[in-house]
């Protein structure tokens, strides 16, 4: 499905990341993949790389850094020769904006919370424009059903997430004539190193313990990884401006499930 396609994967930080998950599956399906990582993740995630495979390239990556993205286009090109496609597997919060009330938080940890979770799916559209083919490509971000619901304990990530799919949208408007698909695929919770640092994890679990028609595994990114590789794919060659849902149908239940 993936055969030849040149595909950039941000946020490979831990193996129990959706981010590490695509970069596996991307290379079973026969892609050919660069990796990149935040500064201070570096070391560490070279050493995760050797797991995939002993010749990945790894390249140090702050989305928030305007300058960084701009000296990473001509390596990926130098290493890739181009760009089909490109996973956004980036967000982050202080402590503060996911604890108590909105009202709570620091308005420069909120600003921070922006900028990386949302305003990067921007930066790396741009990073993939500039090194994208005539036949255009594929910008896949991932999403947490935030856009019209509040959550318990999300908080200030909740209103990032909607951002990010607000962005999405406009990205798939100003990208699409030179044919670049925007989509995201919101997935259900699952137990990775961002989701340790959300407060009362469990409250959002167990949601899906009762409501989701679909068992639920938040141990397993498999199924995202899958979804998001389709969406990678020339066979979702008509899509954007999409949230594909990956939460074993949670998203379409109204109220908990009887029984």
């Amino acid at each position: 499905m993936l055969a030849g396609r040149r595909l950039l994967i941000t946020g490979v930080a831990t193996p129990d990341s959706i981010a590490y998950a695509t970069a596996r599956r991307s290379l079973e399906l026969g892609a050919r993949i660069v990796l990149t990582a935040f500064p201070r993740d570096f070391d560490d995630v070279v050493e995760l790389a050797r797991t995939l495979g002993d010749d990945l390239t790894v390249l140090p990556l702050d989305l928030t850094d305007g300058e960084m993205v701009t000296a990473t286009i001509p390596k990926v090109g130098a290493e890739l020769g181009g760009l089909d496609g490109a996973l956004h597997a980036v967000a982050f919060a202080p402590g503060d904006a996911l604890r108590g009330t909105l009202a709570d938080a620091d308005p420069a940890g909120v600003e921070l919370a922006f900028r990386t979770s949302a305003w990067t799916l921007t930066a790396l559209g741009r990073l993939l424009g500039d090194l994208a083919p005539e036949g255009g490509a594929s910008l896949v971000g991932l999403d947490f059903d935030a856009d019209d619901r509040a959550w318990p304990t999300y908080n200030w990530m909740g209103v990032c997430k909607a951002a990010l799919r607000s962005s999405a949208r406009y990205l798939a408007r100003d990208l699409g004539p030179r044919g670049i698909r925007v989509n995201l695929v919101a997935a259900g919770p699952l137990r990775t190193r961002a989701a340790s640092g959300i407060p009362n994890f469990e409250l959002l679990t167990g949601a899906w313990a009762t409501t989701s028609p679909l068992r639920w595994d938040e141990h397993d990114p498999e199924p995202v990884a899958d979804a998001t590789c389709f969406l990678l794919s020339h066979l979702a060659r008509a899509i954007s401006g999409e949230v594909l849902h990956v939460d074993g149908g949670f998203h379409a239940m109204a109220a908990p499930l009887a029984g």
